[in-house]
């Protein structure tokens, strides 16, 4: 009897990758478990560390989760050239996809999709709550309140849904692991016991966890003062701080839930004195954040986006191409 396929999944650690996997594996429950492989929001390159065992990676079926296809293209061709078979679910701009017969691709970079919402179209709706759940914490709410119409939530269990994404993707940010209140693996395995979201929020510590910490950390965000205010958008600048990194991309959407009509983006401070900047383009235009970020080394989607390390000497030069890409 042929032993079971070695199967690996590899999800980006904010909400969207979480909840993505989650769907999967409730609705594909595979004994034993697959490897997981995952890191920080911004660890984008995460099919790079897929690790080949003793036996090797022919035959092994690889799914990955919300991480550009862009940046992650070697590392698929490697997986491909080991005999590896792979599935790939995301929404940001992929460059160029090869063919392959072992490559299945659901990639759609439409500003009104996130994986989860992939993902719930893949398995036709069956694990819907958790879509909703991860397009609220990737900050899609629109976008989310329409795919729980079906579900038929009264506004309470609604908000539930979309605190618990958000708390998701808080624990997502960090400029390492160490920032982190719990590792991505760790957090998929605590919630992966609860088939509903709503039964995580009122049962799981973790959640209790996050709740509290992120209240704190937000509350710290709150004092600063932003580096620039004008009609097109606010950009505020937060330390060199464990705090300041988990805040830094749930604060920027705040900001832009606040006003949708304009844009923003929160930056840290990183030891080496570059900035890490998360962009959020005006919700009711989602357009132009990946364009921006591209421009200083960064990438994401049109509607959010990120750039990893901008050097302090060019944040003047940021701060007036934020006001044009934005400009009415």
């Amino acid at each position: 009897m042929d032993a079971s396929p070695l199967h690996i999944d590899v999800f980006n650690g904010d909400a969207d990758g979480l909840c993505a996997l989650q769907q999967l594996r409730l609705a594909e429950p595979l004994t034993p478990t697959p490897v997981l492989v995952t890191g920080v929001k911004r660890h984008t390159r995460l099919v790079d560390d897929v690790q080949a065992p003793p036996q090797g990676l022919h035959g092994a079926r690889v799914t990955v989760l919300d991480v550009a296809f862009r940046d992650n293209r070697g590392g698929v061709e490697r997986l491909l050239a080991a005999g590896a078979s792979v599935r790939y679910f995301d929404h940001h701009m992929p460059g160029e996809v090869p063919r392959h017969a072992a490559l299945e691709t659901h990639i759609d970079t439409s500003p009104r999709l996130c994986t989860s919402l992939l993902v719930d179209a893949y398995l036709g709706g069956a694990q819907r709550a958790w879509a909703v759940t991860g397009a609220f914490g990737d900050n899609l709410g629109d976008a989310a309140r329409e795919a729980a119409a079906s579900l038929g939530l009264p506004p309470e269990e609604l908000e539930a849904l979309r605190e618990l994404g958000e708390l998701l993707n808080y624990n997502g940010y960090g400029q390492t692991l160490a920032d982190l209140h719990f590792h991505p693996a760790t957090l998929f395995h605590a919630l992966h016991a609860y088939a509903d979201p709503r039964e995580a929020v009122r049962l799981a510590p973790e959640v209790e966890t996050l709740r509290q910490g992120f209240a704190e950390d937000l509350a710290l965000a709150g004092h600063r003062e932003p580096e620039l205010d004008v009609p097109e958008g606010v950009v505020v600048l937060l330390p060199d701080a464990p705090w300041a990194r988990r805040v830094q991309g749930t604060y920027a959407n705040r900001l832009a839930n606040a006003d949708p009509a304009r844009a923003s983006a929160v930056g840290v401070t990183l030891p080496d004195g570059a900035v890490r900047l998360s962009l959020r383009a005006p919700l009711a235009r989602p357009e132009g954040a990946e364009a921006l970020a591209r421009s200083f080394g960064g990438g994401g989607r049109a509607g959010a986006a990120g750039i990893n390390g901008l050097p302090p000497a060019e944040l003047p030069s940021f701060l007036a191409a934020f006001r044009k890409a934005f400009g009415r």
